[in-house]
């Protein structure tokens, strides 16, 4: 029993606790207040839904997957390089921050007519919208990790006769690599957002597409191709929390150290 009870408080099981918890509060307001499932479904509801129209709603998430992981893949190999380029030069850096700054202010849901415009409806803009939306979070967080390497640990690899392409290679980009693990949690769910974003406007295909055509027929249905990409970006978020536990390990190990031996 003390095991049980160990387990129910671990931090493990506090995200199974409390998402059960939501879902019995929103199926017990639904219950109570005869809510119609035109306008927001149970969870109970929703499961039935997932089950009966499973296949058009995998159909279309296998391709809002496609096109996330695309787009997040362009932009971790883009924002990768681009940010250790800023990163290693005060000029880039003072020259293009700005316009990366303003392009990340415009909103990407006005990007997307100007896809249709240029390459059609379909894969491509949301590929496209999905690039643009994780691709701000990789650059800053590699050029921040570059760039702040400390004058003084600078100072003393060059006294020792290190170039500084050497610094940069064996000191700056390894010491970036936690910021850049820690964008790709926040990129990848950006990148689902920029899919689902486009879909609803410029596809015939995907979760987004499906939504807008269920909002107004199968509110349900719709309530459930919601959730799967929740579910689906919770899953590739897991994925990143675990490679950056992997290859980050040693940056973060006092702080782990320190999380398991803290409680009430």
């Amino acid at each position: 029993m003390g095991t049980f009870w160990r387990f129910l408080r671990s931090p493990a099981f506090a995200p199974w606790l409390i998402t059960a918890g939501l879902l019995l509060v929103w199926e017990a307001y639904c219950r109570l207040l005869d809510v119609s499932p035109f306008v927001l479904p149970a969870p109970t509801t929703i499961a039935h839904s997932m089950v009966r129209f499973w296949p058009a709603i995998w159909i279309n998430a296998e391709q809002t997957l496609f096109t996330t992981v695309a787009g997040f893949a362009l932009a971790v190999g883009f924002g990768l390089a681009l940010g250790v380029a800023i990163g290693a030069s005060p000029w880039l850096y003072q020259a293009l921050y700005p316009l990366l700054i303003g392009f990340n202010a415009i909103p990407k849901v006005a990007l997307v007519p100007v896809l249709i415009v240029w390459v059609g409806i379909g894969t491509i803009p949301a590929i496209i919208t999905a690039f643009s939306i994780s691709f701000f979070p990789i650059v800053v967080n590699v050029a921040t990790g570059v760039a702040t390497v400390e004058p003084e640990l600078r100072d003393v690899l060059r006294s020792l006769g290190a170039r500084q392409r050497d610094i940069l290679v064996k000191v700056a980009i390894p010491r970036s690599l936690p910021y850049f693990f820690a964008s790709l949690k926040i990129a990848i769910t950006l990148a689902f957002v920029g899919s689902v974003i486009s879909e609803t406007v410029a596809a015939n295909r995907g979760i987004g597409y499906l939504m807008v055509k269920d909002a107004g027929e199968n509110v349900p249905r719709m309530f459930a191709a919601l959730i799967l990409v929740a579910v689906l970006a919770v899953v590739m978020y897991g994925v990143a929390a675990l490679v950056e536990r992997r290859f980050t390990h040693w940056a973060t190990r006092g702080v782990d150290q320190a999380g398991g031996t803290t409680g009430f």
